[in-house]
């Protein structure tokens, strides 16, 4: 309810700038006036409808269609707000300076007239004549978006230099997918697509890394279910992300062991290759604790009663994992959940939550990757962040 209820609020922000800065220079009468800014309420209410209706369990027939306008008005209202707030903050900086440039000149010349006052009528048919671009804009931009977020992911290949490697490890491929979000407008053919593709790929083992789901399992059964015909040599893997436990997290858990994957809850398992031993754990999502008691994250835990290995990998969903992670001796940390931002300037937001927001990184002795998503959430849009299949390749390195 609390999250609701502040998205609510962040949303009735956002919707009421746009329509002061859109509806109110436009200067219609008062009927049609009322009319946008009904419409424009209706626009914000939606995506908390289509949420609220999947969360109650229903699945009717229109829901679908109504998810996809949803959450495309949502992604083109959001760059709507971009790029009104960037027009009215430059204005804001040229404003000051002009201002601040005109007092300092007044005292040099006092005798100087101020500029002849801004013609209403000219500016009025400026600002509207910008409003109308930008909504262009927004939608051409959408377009391209919604092209790019349901176009093929795009195969990334990822070399991992570990100390100490022994040679039967060196090459060892893992292919990870994540972040997914079966749901309202991600379907069937959508997993299908993911499912050829990574079984096209030379791997040792899948991963999956969280927030496969956006809904019931009875709602969404039939759409996950390509993802029975993976396989990899090495076994499929699967950790909760946050998604999971909106949307039932133990009934997801025993679907996805019937898929195929073995769940690790703050566990591990030993992956053997020639004689070479990799410690493969996973932990239920940064945040599952707070919405299931028995499943707090705990990347110790996921340790206890290791055996002899030669590395140690982590399944975190959360890059935020990786403090704990690295404490723990892990080599590496496989993580999702930030989409990459999915779309400027959102992708800048997730600093303030997540240590990374995309690609390899090493902190301290733990490499960590995080894969900018499979799939996509809420709008369909990505701009500049495309959604990937990644294949992760951990590689002998000789330090001298």
């Amino acid at each position: 309810m609390i999250f609701f209820l502040i998205a609510f609020s962040i949303l009735s922000a956002f919707y009421g700038y746009i329509g002061w800065r859109l509806i109110i220079p436009a200067g219609l009468s008062m009927p049609w006036n009322l009319v946008l800014w009904i419409v424009l309420f209706l626009f914000m209410l939606m995506p908390f409808i289509s949420i609220l209706i999947r969360i109650a369990g229903y699945n009717p027939g229109w829901i679908n269609i109504f998810s996809w306008i949803a959450y495309l008005s949502l992604g083109f209202f959001s760059l709507v707000f971009v790029f009104l707030f960037a027009r009215d903050f430059v204005q804001s900086v040229v404003f000051i300076l002009q201002k601040a440039a005109g007092i300092a000149y007044s005292f040099i010349n006092p005798e100087v007239q101020s500029p002849d006052p801004v013609n209403p009528d000219r500016h009025r048919f400026l600002v509207n004549a910008f409003n109308m671009v930008t909504l262009g804009a927004a939608g051409l931009l959408s377009g391209y978006g919604l092209y790019e977020a349901r176009r093929s992911q795009r195969i990334v290949e990822v070399t991992i230099p570990l100390k100490n490697l022994p040679h039967d490890l060196d090459g060892f491929r893992i292919v990870q997918i994540t972040d997914i979000h079966v749901g309202p407008t991600i379907k069937r053919g959508y997993v299908q697509k993911i499912v050829d593709k990574v079984n096209s790929l030379e791997k040792d083992t899948i991963v999956l890394t969280g927030d496969l789901v956006d809904g019931l399992v009875q709602n969404l059964r039939d759409d996950v279910a390509p993802l029975a015909e993976l396989s990899a040599p090495g076994g499929m893997y699967f950790v909760t992300g946050n998604h999971e436990y909106y949307s039932g997290v133990e009934a997801w858990i025993e679907e996805v062991k019937r898929l195929g994957f073995t769940v690790l809850l703050n566990e591990h398992t030993i992956l053997k290759h020639g004689d070479g031993r990799i410690l493969l754990a996973g932990v239920t999502d940064f945040d599952g604790g707070h919405m299931n008691k028995i499943h707090v994250s705990s990347p110790e835990a996921a340790l206890s009663g290791a055996p002899p290995n030669d590395v140690k990998i982590l399944l975190a969903h959360q890059p935020r994992s990786i403090f704990k992670a690295s404490q723990a001796g892990f080599d590496l940390v496989l993580s999702g959940h930030t989409h990459g931002g999915q779309y400027f300037p959102w992708n800048y937001l997730v600093y303030l939550q997540q240590p990374y927001n995309s690609g390899l990184h090493k902190h301290d002795n733990t490499w960590i990757y995080v894969s900018k998503g499979t799939g996509y959430w809420g709008p369909p849009l990505r701009i500049g962040r495309p959604s990937e299949i990644t294949v992760i390749t951990l590689s002998a390195v000789s330090f001298e």
